[in-house]
């Protein structure tokens, strides 16, 4: 049986929402919110965090949590991750890179896409939902278009497909991935490609190179935390949900 690691990278500095990850939603820290839910799958052996500050490894310990430091020269948080790997699993074949916003993330929902590397369908793994209409044009929203057996074709910050003829599903990206952890590594040290400098999209490197990712359809809605005003959207609906 393969063993699993999740790494969720943590950074302080945040533009529109500074000490993001000790953000309070109903009484406990956002990334606390993260770590419960991605806890609660049953594929995975353990959790860290890896973190730039010091004052996170601490916020992460006081809830029971695992937290390491990282470098504070990574450029993204796919180089966060790696550094982790490299560093605390050696006894994993699959690393699980879960953004640190996501405070409604489900274990279940987790356990999906860490099958489909689990069972050797790709290499990589990464989930959908469906797209709202008011998201179809925000560049912040990523859309993604997939073959017929659920494999990636592209990742846009575009509205994609354009829809001439019949309406199609349409589909948004959710920041997390599953990675073969061998994979991984070896992904993080291709240079970067002309697709994915133009849209800033780290997974369009892996499609360029001619690889491919399975894609997870999910039922829920997630809300990340950007704003302040996200952080109260987030916690109307986890009030919703213990009502």
């Amino acid at each position: 049986m393969k063993k699993t690691l999740v790494v969720i990278p943590a950074r302080m500095a945040s533009t529109r929402l500074p000490g993001k990850p000790l953000q309070p939603v109903c009484g406990k820290p956002l990334i606390q919110w993260v770590y419960e839910g991605v806890n609660q799958a049953t594929l995975i052996e353990d959790i860290i965090v890896a973190t730039d500050h010091e004052r996170i490894v601490k916020a992460v310990r006081a809830f029971g949590g695992k937290a390491v430091m990282t470098g504070a020269h990574h450029q993204t948080g796919t180089d966060r991750i790696c550094e982790v790997a490299r560093e605390y699993g050696e006894d994993y074949d699959i690393i699980v890179n879960v953004q640190g916003d996501e405070p409604l993330i489900r274990g279940e929902s987790v356990d999906q896409v860490i099958w489909q590397v689990a069972a050797g369908k790709a290499p990589v793994a990464t989930p959908v939902t469906p797209l709202e209409e008011e998201d179809a044009a925000n560049p912040n929203t990523v859309k993604v278009v997939r073959d017929t057996e659920g494999y990636a074709l592209y990742f846009s910050r575009s509205p994609i497909p354009f829809v001439r003829g019949e309406k199609t599903a349409l589909y948004k990206h959710v920041g997390l991935y599953v990675f073969d952890k061998e994979f991984l590594l070896e992904f993080s040290s291709w240079e970067q490609t002309p697709l994915e400098k133009s849209e800033m999209l780290e997974q369009l490197r892996i499609l360029e190179k001619g690889y491919r990712i399975k894609t997870v359809e999910w039922e829920e809605r997630l809300h990340g935390v950007d704003t302040p005003e996200d952080v109260k959207v987030v916690e109307g609906i986890l009030k919703g949900a213990r009502q």
